[in-house]
C-alpha cells in the first residue's frame, strides 16, 4: 500500500511540472492562449486552467496540446521519464 501511494504523490508532482513545461514553451515560442487555443481546438479558459493546475490534461489533450505548441509529446513528458 505504501508503493501506491507513494505513486501517486509522484504523479501529482509530474502533473505540476508537465502543466510549467507547457506553458514555458508557449512563452519561449511568443503563443499567445488565443493562439494555442486557435491551433488546438481547447478553449483559453481550459489551456490557462491547465497551467495554472486548476484542470488537469489527459493523454488526448496533451497530444492536442504537443501538436498546437509544434513539439514531439515526448517533450512534455520528458519530465517524467
Amino acid at each position: 500500500m505504501f508503493k501506491l501511494r507513494k505513486i501517486f504523490i509522484c504523479k501529482i508532482g509530474d502533473e505540476m511540472q508537465i502543466r510549467i513545461l507547457i506553458k514555458k514553451v508557449r512563452k519561449e515560442k511568443n503563443i499567445t492562449l488565443a493562439q494555442l487555443s486557435e491551433r488546438t481546438g481547447i478553449s483559453k479558459t481550459h489551456i490557462n486552467d491547465i497551467e495554472n493546475e486548476i484542470k488537469e490534461p489527459g493523454f488526448s489533450m496533451m497530444v492536442r496540446l504537443a501538436k498546437g505548441l509544434d513539439v514531439n509529446i515526448s517533450e512534455l513528458y520528458k519530465v517524467i521519464w
